[in-house]
């Protein structure tokens, strides 16, 4: 049985997906080198390379939903041309614009949510749980938070067509197969009858 720390420490030195991260160590019965090599061979690590290069090609998707009541409209980068307009990111892309008509995500990673809007949900958690003892308020707000970001911040969201992976999961996992640095530029949500 895979630890969970393994699956972390794994996920830290390559930058893989958690799910890959974990499949790599079942597969390598939990030897951490051997999970390397695994992924390695996946070409998911190759991809990390490219991570510090920049994105500068890419699609702007919409996914109109049935019945022309909600419509979503992303960017997703990739570094070339080439890539941009093959099937896997175009899929990808798709895939991402689906999920967020469904989970309506409100930020793409947890460094996008401002200050003011982190200390505004600290504040009512707070309010929530001072009934419980104090040595414990700080550690249930912490938690709290992580449900936040779960629930509003669209790479941290479970994968609507596969709840078991978060949707950063999903974008490593193309990560393999393109062998470019892929990322979420910008979406935006539309809802009839949504105050603007």
């Amino acid at each position: 049985m895979v630890k969970a720390d393994q699956v972390k420490k794994l996920r830290e030195k390559t930058g893989v997906g958690m799910m890959m991260c974990k499949e790599a160590l079942t597969e390598a019965g939990g030897d951490m080198e051997k999970a390397v090599e695994i992924l390695r061979k996946k070409g998911a690590t190759k991809a990390l390379k490219h991570a510090a290069r920049g994105a500068k090609e890419g699609l702007v998707a919409s996914y109109i939903h049935l019945g022309g009541k909600m419509g979503v409209l992303v960017e997703v980068s990739c570094e070339t041309d080439f890539a941009a307009k093959s099937k896997d990111f175009k899929e990808l892309v798709k895939d991402l614009s689906m999920h967020i008509a469904a989970a309506n995500p409100l930020y793409i990673k947890r460094e996008d949510v401002p200050n003011e809007v982190i200390a505004k949900e600290k504040e009512i958690f707070k309010a929530q749980v001072q009934n419980k003892p104090a040595s414990a308020i700080d550690k249930i707000v912490e938690g709290k938070m992580e449900k936040f970001y779960k629930e509003t911040c669209l790479l941290e969201q479970p994968f609507v067509k596969n709840p078991d992976i978060i949707v950063k999961d999903h974008i490593a996992s193309y990560l393999a197969k393109i062998g470019e640095n892929i990322f979420v530029g910008r979406f935006t949500r539309y809802q009839v009858g949504e105050e603007i």
